[in-house]
């Protein structure tokens, strides 16, 4: 590995260990201990995959004087074997410790805000809409992670015209931020007297759950109305004006809540969407920035980009970005194999990152 980046491994471990020894004395206060604490946490991944390198470095040395040792031929020989085994090993650990190294997304370790929207395709978009929405509800479930279902914008046939929630839980963002985009289904709906496979499809949008000091918001950039909530089909759920639309004027953003009861409360809820929306285009317009100097081999995430085809006649799932494609689309809506599909894509965003590195030096 290059001597810069051994100087600068080299650097981490110093540093790990300044951690661990500061943290082990009694004078911290509760705000230091935090801030080392999360330091040393990010930090300690990275020395595991430094000490793996160093250890297999080492045997390799041992293994190469025992090798050179003219006495038991069969030690020879198993030595011979096991150094092969580990020089082969070595570009991978290598890669790991490279791939540790590699820049975090700010974003990844925070809470999302995922919506769900029907697109094309009438009523049968509005069920997959809702499908894809319990998707990831079943999926949260299976990971541990909290969803709360902030709005819901039903048909009164079962589908969704549009669905928000809040996820939070651990490594959420990083680990749905790739579900943004066009979702596209292909199959026979119920009401398909023929029997033709129709195709439509629903739009995905995760979104960083931003806290009120990474966005400010004027009240003299928001219209506020309320009015009282209605269910499917315009009926009345409420007798009361609780249900709240926020308009921010600058961006013209609108954020509708209408779930709780409470004026107070669809108003919070409304207002921690819309940071959110307004901290994405943020983020969007650092990206774009970016994008002429890494372009990701999984897209861009734009909600335009169709990224993944649902076909249920033939069983399969296809993600467009990896030309990955699996059968078994049943596991998939339940949640239980979409890691499949997110730990390949989050491999192959790894890989691109990798390559622009290998490419600067």
């Amino acid at each position: 590995m290059e001597s810069e980046l051994e100087a600068r491994l080299q650097q981490l471990v110093r540093r790990h260990a300044e951690l661990q020894e500061a943290l082990g004395s009694t004078g911290l206060g509760g705000v230091e201990f935090s801030k080392l604490s999360k330091e040393y946490s990010e930090l300690t991944p990275i020395i595991e995959q430094v000490d793996a390198l160093g250890q297999a470095r080492n045997e390799i040395a041992s293994l190469a004087e025992m090798i050179q040792s003219p006495e038991d031929s069969e030690l020879r020989a198993l030595a011979a074997q096991e150094l092969q085994s580990l020089r082969e090993r070595l570009p991978d650990l290598e890669n790991r410790v490279k791939t540790a190294l590699l820049p975090k997304d700010a974003d990844d370790a925070r809470n999302a805000i995922l919506e769900v929207r029907a697109g094309t395709g009438g009523e049968e978009a509005a069920l997959f809409a809702a499908e894809l929405f319990r998707m990831y509800q079943r999926y949260a479930g299976l990971r541990g992670w909290r969803f709360e279902v902030l709005d819901l914008s039903e048909t009164g046939l079962g589908g969704f015209k549009e669905a928000t929630a809040a996820i939070s839980g651990h490594d959420v963002f990083a680990r749905l931020k790739f579900e943004s985009g066009v979702h596209r289904v292909q199959r026979v709906p119920e009401t398909e007297a023929g029997g033709r496979i129709h195709t439509s499809a629903a739009t995905v949008a995760v979104l960083p759950e931003a806290e009120e000091v990474d966005v400010r918001i004027d009240d003299k950039d928001l219209r506020i109305d309320v009015f009282r909530a209605s269910g499917p089909g315009g009926q009345s759920v409420n007798t009361t004006d609780s249900a709240v639309r926020i308009t921010h004027l600058p961006t013209g953003l609108v954020v509708i809540q209408q779930d709780e009861k409470s004026q107070h409360k669809n108003k919070a809820r409304a207002l921690k969407v819309l940071r959110s929306r307004l901290y994405e285009m943020e983020r969007q317009e650092r990206d774009n920035a970016r994008a002429a100097e890494r372009k990701s081999q999984v897209g861009s995430g734009d909600r335009s980009e169709r990224i993944r085809t649902y076909n249920f006649p033939q069983g399969r799932v296809t993600d467009h970005r990896i030309n990955l494609t699996l059968y078994k689309i049943d596991k998939i809506m339940s949640g239980e194999s979409l890691d499949e599909i997110v730990d390949s894509i989050l491999a192959e965003d790894q890989a691109a990152k990798l390559a622009v590195v290998a490419d600067r030096s």
